[in-house]
């Protein structure tokens, strides 16, 4: 069966699945984007994503042309026309169609795109057994250049400093702000264990508002884990018992090296492993049901 795409409104089959050339979210990255998780047959946290979606929208001043309602309708009813209980949802809001110069107002109707498919990120070794990265020379944008709140189509500059990881040889790149600080990696959230007390930068420092991230420090919470967000700086990380990413595709994983330097003995820790299992363990029965069986 052909993969069905939402495009405005309709279901179409991926082949017939297009956009004009002049769309703005093509021709210059003007548009925001959400990737979701299914899991067990539910949409996970999917009010949280559809409300960070109107956040970065109304950011840059794009309407969407649907209510918040009428889009978690649309995700639900993609997924159950692609007869998906597990995989990943990549929703997109673009400027629309327009000329080919800047100016937003020469696009009068934005479109909205929904896809559903299975994903695998990373194999199942890299949850087993950790991952190594390393700090790369691209720093995060500046907050009052393009805000990294903000999740727009316009990833040239993660996009940058995964390059440099792949040029590197390792598998994802830790971004540091103009400051120094740590932000996050080019796709995911950062935290570190020290002292059995969890660490993840500040979103001041760049990062963004992670629904995984804040899923993971509730899970940290209710097990009786202290969460801060402080500046960290490399020297944090280096000299950590523990570090771990987070991300809507990458879900929760281990780091075992950076920069060339082992993170505690080298191998996943176990407040990590305690809270892989929380969070697992919230992907059961958290979310929005696709099919009623």
């Amino acid at each position: 069966m052909p993969m069905k795409v939402y495009i405005d409104g309709q279901l179409r089959d991926e082949s017939d699945a297009t956009i004009s050339v002049f769309d703005h979210g093509l021709l210059y990255g003007d548009g925001v984007f959400e990737g979701i998780r299914m899991y067990h047959n539910r949409i996970f946290k999917l009010r949280e994503h559809i409300e960070r979606l109107y956040w970065s929208a109304k950011a840059i001043l794009l309407e969407i042309p649907m209510t918040q309602q009428q889009m978690m309708d649309a995700c639900l009813e993609t997924c159950r026309a692609n007869g998906l209980r597990e995989g990943y949802i990549r929703l997109i809001v673009t400027r629309g169609k327009g000329t080919l110069g800047l100016d937003p107002r020469r696009c009068p109707k934005p479109s909205v795109i929904i896809i559903a498919a299975t994903i695998q990120l990373y194999p199942e070794s890299v949850y087993r057994d950790g991952m190594t990265i390393a700090t790369v020379p691209t720093t995060r944008m500046l907050v009052n250049s393009v805000n990294p709140a903000i999740k727009s189509l316009n990833y040239l500059n993660n996009i940058l400093a995964r390059i440099e990881a792949n040029l590197i040889g390792v598998e994802e790149a830790i971004m540091l702000n103009t400051e120094g600080y740590v932000a996050e990696c080019t796709g995911d959230n950062i935290f570190i264990v020290q002292k059995g007390k969890l660490y993840t930068p500040p979103l001041s420092a760049g990062a963004l508002y992670g629904i995984t991230r804040n899923t993971v420090i509730d899970c940290a919470r209710a097990m009786g884990l202290e969460v801060a967000e402080p500046n960290l700086t490399r020297y944090d990380i280096y000299t950590a018992d523990e570090m771990f990413l987070t991300g809507t595709a990458a879900e929760m994983v281990p780091v075992v090296k950076v920069d060339g330097r082992l993170i505690g003995d080298g191998k996943p820790g176990p407040v990590t492993g305690r809270l892989l299992e929380a969070f697992r363990g919230v992907t059961r029965h958290d979310g929005e049901v696709i099919f009623r069986d």
